[in-house]
Protein backbone atom coordinates (compact mmCIF):
# COMPACT_ATOMS: atom_id res chain seq x y z
CA UNK A 1 0.00 0.00 0.00
CA UNK A 2 2.88 2.56 0.87
CA UNK A 3 6.82 2.38 2.26
CA UNK A 4 4.81 0.99 5.30
CA UNK A 5 4.62 -2.85 4.96
CA UNK A 6 1.85 -3.04 6.96
CA UNK A 7 0.45 -6.24 8.17
CA UNK A 8 1.29 -9.58 6.90
CA UNK A 9 -3.08 -10.94 6.44
CA UNK A 10 -4.70 -7.92 5.05
CA UNK A 11 -7.79 -8.50 6.40
CA UNK A 12 -11.04 -6.11 5.68
CA UNK A 13 -9.99 -4.71 9.35
CA UNK A 14 -6.28 -4.24 8.87
CA UNK A 15 -7.26 -2.50 5.03
CA UNK A 16 -9.25 -0.11 6.91
CA UNK A 17 -6.79 -0.03 9.97
CA UNK A 18 -4.08 0.92 7.70
CA UNK A 19 -5.86 3.35 5.22
CA UNK A 20 -7.07 5.42 7.88
CA UNK A 21 -4.06 6.43 9.14
CA UNK A 22 -2.58 6.79 5.78
CA UNK A 23 -5.61 8.93 5.20
CA UNK A 24 -5.02 11.12 8.60
CA UNK A 25 -1.39 11.39 7.71
CA UNK A 26 -2.33 13.07 4.32
CA UNK A 27 -4.45 15.08 6.14
CA UNK A 28 -7.88 14.03 4.65
CA UNK A 29 -11.09 14.59 7.02
CA UNK A 30 -12.87 12.00 8.42
CA UNK A 31 -10.37 9.50 7.39
CA UNK A 32 -12.13 5.87 8.74
CA UNK A 33 -15.21 6.83 6.44
CA UNK A 34 -13.36 7.74 4.02
CA UNK A 35 -11.89 4.05 3.69
CA UNK A 36 -14.33 2.39 4.40
CA UNK A 37 -16.67 4.11 1.76
CA UNK A 38 -14.19 3.30 -0.64
CA UNK A 39 -13.38 -0.59 0.42
CA UNK A 40 -17.37 -1.19 0.24
CA UNK A 41 -17.26 0.35 -3.16
CA UNK A 42 -15.02 -2.21 -4.28
CA UNK A 43 -16.21 -5.34 -2.16
CA UNK A 44 -19.47 -4.77 -3.67
CA UNK A 45 -21.55 -4.20 -0.47
CA UNK A 46 -22.73 -1.38 1.69
CA UNK A 47 -20.85 0.78 4.15
CA UNK A 48 -22.34 -0.10 6.98
CA UNK A 49 -21.78 -4.06 6.15
CA UNK A 50 -18.01 -3.78 5.94
CA UNK A 51 -17.96 -3.42 9.86
CA UNK A 52 -19.63 -7.37 9.39
CA UNK A 53 -16.78 -8.62 7.58
CA UNK A 54 -13.63 -7.25 9.35
CA UNK A 55 -12.28 -10.58 9.14
CA UNK A 56 -13.00 -11.49 6.05
CA UNK A 57 -9.80 -11.36 3.63
CA UNK A 58 -9.80 -9.55 0.40
CA UNK A 59 -8.41 -11.24 -2.74
CA UNK A 60 -5.76 -10.04 -4.82
CA UNK A 61 -7.98 -7.84 -7.07
CA UNK A 62 -9.88 -6.58 -4.85
CA UNK A 63 -7.10 -5.15 -2.82
CA UNK A 64 -5.25 -4.08 -6.10
CA UNK A 65 -8.54 -2.04 -7.10
CA UNK A 66 -8.71 -0.70 -3.72
CA UNK A 67 -4.76 0.55 -3.46
CA UNK A 68 -5.54 2.37 -7.02
CA UNK A 69 -8.07 3.77 -6.08
CA UNK A 70 -6.71 5.28 -2.08
CA UNK A 71 -3.76 6.55 -4.58
CA UNK A 72 -6.27 8.47 -6.39
CA UNK A 73 -8.08 10.21 -3.36
CA UNK A 74 -4.44 11.13 -1.89
CA UNK A 75 -4.25 12.92 -5.16
CA UNK A 76 -7.21 14.96 -4.78
CA UNK A 77 -10.12 12.93 -6.46
CA UNK A 78 -13.06 13.35 -4.00
CA UNK A 79 -14.18 9.93 -2.63
CA UNK A 80 -18.14 10.63 -4.29
CA UNK A 81 -16.26 10.19 -7.68
CA UNK A 82 -14.36 7.38 -6.79
CA UNK A 83 -17.23 5.31 -5.87
CA UNK A 84 -19.68 6.85 -8.48
CA UNK A 85 -22.40 8.09 -5.41
CA UNK A 86 -23.12 10.59 -2.74
CA UNK A 87 -26.26 10.35 -0.02
CA UNK A 88 -27.96 13.55 0.04
CA UNK A 89 -31.46 13.70 2.01
CA UNK A 90 -32.19 10.12 2.74
CA UNK A 91 -31.32 9.42 -1.01
CA UNK A 92 -28.11 8.07 -2.60
CA UNK A 93 -27.30 9.87 -6.41
CA UNK A 94 -25.44 8.59 -8.43
CA UNK A 95 -22.33 11.30 -9.61
CA UNK A 96 -20.08 12.15 -12.18
CA UNK A 97 -16.92 14.36 -12.92
CA UNK A 98 -19.95 16.43 -14.70
CA UNK A 99 -21.77 17.09 -11.85
CA UNK A 100 -21.45 18.90 -8.56
CA UNK A 101 -21.07 16.76 -5.59
CA UNK A 102 -24.03 16.99 -3.54
CA UNK A 103 -23.44 18.58 0.16
CA UNK A 104 -25.37 19.05 3.41
CA UNK A 105 -25.50 22.47 3.13
CA UNK A 106 -28.17 22.08 0.66
CA UNK A 107 -30.54 19.69 2.57
CA UNK A 108 -31.59 22.96 4.27
CA UNK A 109 -32.65 24.74 0.77
CA UNK A 110 -34.73 21.03 0.48
CA UNK A 111 -36.49 20.90 3.69
CA UNK A 112 -37.47 24.55 3.61
CA UNK A 113 -38.85 24.04 -0.15
CA UNK A 114 -40.65 21.02 0.84
CA UNK A 115 -41.84 22.48 4.15
CA UNK A 116 -43.54 25.62 1.49
CA UNK A 117 -45.06 22.60 -0.88
CA UNK A 118 -46.67 20.04 1.65
CA UNK A 119 -50.26 20.90 1.48
CA UNK A 120 -50.62 21.93 -1.66
CA UNK A 121 -52.42 19.77 -4.23
CA UNK A 122 -50.42 19.38 -7.20
CA UNK A 123 -47.55 22.30 -6.71
CA UNK A 124 -45.21 22.91 -9.83
CA UNK A 125 -41.35 23.22 -9.03
CA UNK A 126 -38.68 24.38 -11.38
CA UNK A 127 -34.56 23.40 -10.14
CA UNK A 128 -32.13 25.63 -12.09
CA UNK A 129 -29.02 24.42 -12.84
CA UNK A 130 -30.13 20.47 -11.78
CA UNK A 131 -26.81 19.13 -11.71
CA UNK A 132 -27.18 15.15 -10.63
CA UNK A 133 -30.76 16.10 -9.59
CA UNK A 134 -30.40 15.93 -6.06
CA UNK A 135 -32.83 18.63 -5.56
CA UNK A 136 -35.64 17.98 -8.11
CA UNK A 137 -35.20 14.22 -7.16
CA UNK A 138 -35.74 14.77 -3.20
CA UNK A 139 -38.54 17.24 -3.22
CA UNK A 140 -40.37 15.12 -5.78
CA UNK A 141 -39.68 12.13 -3.16
CA UNK A 142 -40.53 13.90 -0.14
CA UNK A 143 -43.60 15.45 -1.94
CA UNK A 144 -45.57 12.63 -3.69
CA UNK A 145 -47.84 15.83 -5.67
CA UNK A 146 -45.00 17.79 -6.55
CA UNK A 147 -44.29 17.98 -10.50
CA UNK A 148 -40.62 18.83 -10.92
CA UNK A 149 -39.17 20.45 -13.96
CA UNK A 150 -35.48 20.21 -13.81
CA UNK A 151 -32.79 22.38 -15.77
CA UNK A 152 -29.17 22.27 -16.72
CA UNK A 153 -27.20 23.53 -19.13
CA UNK A 154 -24.79 20.59 -19.71
CA UNK A 155 -26.08 17.96 -21.49
CA UNK A 156 -23.81 15.14 -19.67
CA UNK A 157 -25.74 16.58 -15.99
CA UNK A 158 -28.81 16.41 -17.60
CA UNK A 159 -28.34 12.69 -18.15
CA UNK A 160 -26.67 12.19 -14.68
CA UNK A 161 -30.14 13.80 -13.22
CA UNK A 162 -32.47 11.89 -15.87
CA UNK A 163 -30.69 8.25 -14.28
CA UNK A 164 -31.29 9.69 -11.09
CA UNK A 165 -34.68 10.29 -11.29
CA UNK A 166 -35.48 7.03 -12.87
CA UNK A 167 -33.55 4.93 -9.76
CA UNK A 168 -35.85 7.05 -7.33
CA UNK A 169 -39.17 6.21 -9.40
CA UNK A 170 -39.89 9.99 -10.18
CA UNK A 171 -39.35 9.77 -13.28
CA UNK A 172 -42.70 10.36 -14.31
CA UNK A 173 -42.93 14.04 -12.17
CA UNK A 174 -39.29 15.01 -12.86
CA UNK A 175 -38.73 16.24 -16.48
CA UNK A 176 -35.12 17.49 -17.40
CA UNK A 177 -34.54 19.94 -19.68
CA UNK A 178 -31.22 21.15 -21.48
CA UNK A 179 -30.84 24.69 -21.35
CA UNK A 180 -29.32 27.77 -19.65
CA UNK A 181 -31.86 28.45 -16.83
CA UNK A 182 -35.49 29.88 -18.06
CA UNK A 183 -34.34 29.47 -21.58
CA UNK A 184 -36.26 26.07 -22.11
CA UNK A 185 -39.12 27.18 -20.58
CA UNK A 186 -41.83 28.45 -22.76
CA UNK A 187 -42.35 32.53 -22.17
CA UNK A 188 -45.91 31.87 -19.83
CA UNK A 189 -44.91 28.41 -18.08
CA UNK A 190 -45.34 29.24 -14.58
CA UNK A 191 -44.19 27.68 -11.17
CA UNK A 192 -45.26 27.45 -7.71
CA UNK A 193 -41.68 26.85 -6.26
CA UNK A 194 -38.32 28.35 -8.22
CA UNK A 195 -35.29 26.16 -6.53
CA UNK A 196 -31.57 26.58 -7.39
CA UNK A 197 -28.10 25.79 -5.84
CA UNK A 198 -26.19 28.48 -8.36
CA UNK A 199 -22.57 28.83 -9.18
CA UNK A 200 -21.94 31.38 -6.40
CA UNK A 201 -17.69 31.42 -5.77
CA UNK A 202 -16.29 34.51 -7.23
CA UNK A 203 -13.93 33.70 -9.96
CA UNK A 204 -10.69 34.95 -8.16
CA UNK A 205 -11.73 32.48 -5.19
CA UNK A 206 -11.68 29.47 -7.29
CA UNK A 207 -7.68 28.53 -7.11
CA UNK A 208 -7.98 28.99 -3.73
CA UNK A 209 -10.12 26.21 -3.18
CA UNK A 210 -9.24 22.66 -1.95
CA UNK A 211 -7.49 20.44 -4.66
CA UNK A 212 -10.91 17.75 -4.70
CA UNK A 213 -13.19 21.11 -5.50
CA UNK A 214 -10.92 22.97 -7.40
CA UNK A 215 -9.49 20.37 -9.43
CA UNK A 216 -12.52 18.17 -10.29
CA UNK A 217 -15.66 19.57 -9.74
CA UNK A 218 -16.92 21.19 -12.87
CA UNK A 219 -15.80 24.60 -13.15
CA UNK A 220 -19.22 25.65 -14.71
CA UNK A 221 -20.90 24.76 -11.71
CA UNK A 222 -18.42 26.84 -9.34
CA UNK A 223 -17.91 29.97 -11.18
CA UNK A 224 -20.06 32.75 -10.23
CA UNK A 225 -18.77 35.57 -12.34
CA UNK A 226 -16.34 38.60 -10.62
CA UNK A 227 -18.10 38.80 -7.23
CA UNK A 228 -20.10 35.34 -6.94
CA UNK A 229 -23.51 36.88 -7.53
CA UNK A 230 -24.04 36.69 -11.52
CA UNK A 231 -26.23 33.94 -11.47
CA UNK A 232 -28.10 35.15 -8.85
CA UNK A 233 -28.76 38.54 -10.97
CA UNK A 234 -30.07 36.78 -13.66
CA UNK A 235 -32.56 34.13 -11.80
CA UNK A 236 -33.85 37.62 -9.91
CA UNK A 237 -34.55 39.26 -13.27
CA UNK A 238 -36.79 36.57 -14.49
CA UNK A 239 -37.91 34.83 -11.75
CA UNK A 240 -41.21 36.60 -11.31
CA UNK A 241 -42.64 36.05 -14.93
CA UNK A 242 -42.37 32.26 -14.37
CA UNK A 243 -44.14 32.27 -10.30
CA UNK A 244 -47.61 31.70 -10.00
CA UNK A 245 -49.52 33.69 -7.57
CA UNK A 246 -47.99 33.06 -4.36
CA UNK A 247 -45.66 31.64 -5.25
CA UNK A 248 -41.53 31.59 -4.17
CA UNK A 249 -38.23 31.74 -5.25
CA UNK A 250 -35.49 30.05 -2.90
CA UNK A 251 -31.49 30.19 -3.44
CA UNK A 252 -29.03 28.12 -1.95
CA UNK A 253 -26.46 31.22 -1.19
CA UNK A 254 -22.72 31.26 0.33
CA UNK A 255 -22.60 31.94 3.70
CA UNK A 256 -21.07 35.40 3.32
CA UNK A 257 -23.69 36.45 0.51
CA UNK A 258 -26.76 36.32 2.51
CA UNK A 259 -27.47 40.24 2.38
CA UNK A 260 -26.62 41.02 -0.86
CA UNK A 261 -28.33 38.15 -2.49
CA UNK A 262 -31.80 39.60 -0.36
CA UNK A 263 -30.90 42.85 -1.77
CA UNK A 264 -31.00 41.69 -5.77
CA UNK A 265 -34.35 40.32 -5.10
CA UNK A 266 -35.61 43.37 -3.20
CA UNK A 267 -34.76 45.50 -6.25
CA UNK A 268 -36.48 43.59 -8.41
CA UNK A 269 -39.67 44.33 -6.52
CA UNK A 270 -39.94 40.79 -5.05
CA UNK A 271 -40.90 40.58 -1.21
CA UNK A 272 -37.94 39.23 0.67
CA UNK A 273 -38.59 36.20 2.87
CA UNK A 274 -36.67 35.25 6.03
CA UNK A 275 -33.83 33.40 5.08
CA UNK A 276 -32.83 30.01 6.39
CA UNK A 277 -29.69 28.64 8.23
CA UNK A 278 -28.01 25.53 7.72
CA UNK A 279 -27.38 23.24 10.07
CA UNK A 280 -23.69 25.12 10.81
CA UNK A 281 -25.86 27.90 11.90
CA UNK A 282 -24.99 29.74 8.71
CA UNK A 283 -27.16 31.82 6.72
CA UNK A 284 -27.50 29.41 3.47
CA UNK A 285 -31.11 29.72 1.76
CA UNK A 286 -32.72 33.03 0.86
CA UNK A 287 -36.25 33.14 -0.41
CA UNK A 288 -38.21 35.88 -1.68
CA UNK A 289 -41.90 35.93 -2.79
CA UNK A 290 -43.11 37.03 -6.52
Amino acid sequence: MSSDPGPTVWTVRNLLTWTAKHFTAKGIDDPAKEARLILAHVLGCRPIEVLARYDDQPTDDERQRFRDLIKRRTEGCPTAYLVGTRDFYLLTFEVTPDVLIPRPDTEALVQSSVDFLKGKPTPTVLDLGTGSGCIAISLANQVKSAVVTAVDLCPKAAAVAKKNAEKHGVSDRVSVLVGDLFAPLPSDRRFDLIVSNPPYIPASEIEALDVGVRSFEPRKALDGGPDGLDFYRRIAASASAHLNPGGQVAVEVGWTQDANVRELFGAVGMTVLPSVKDLGGRWRVVRARG
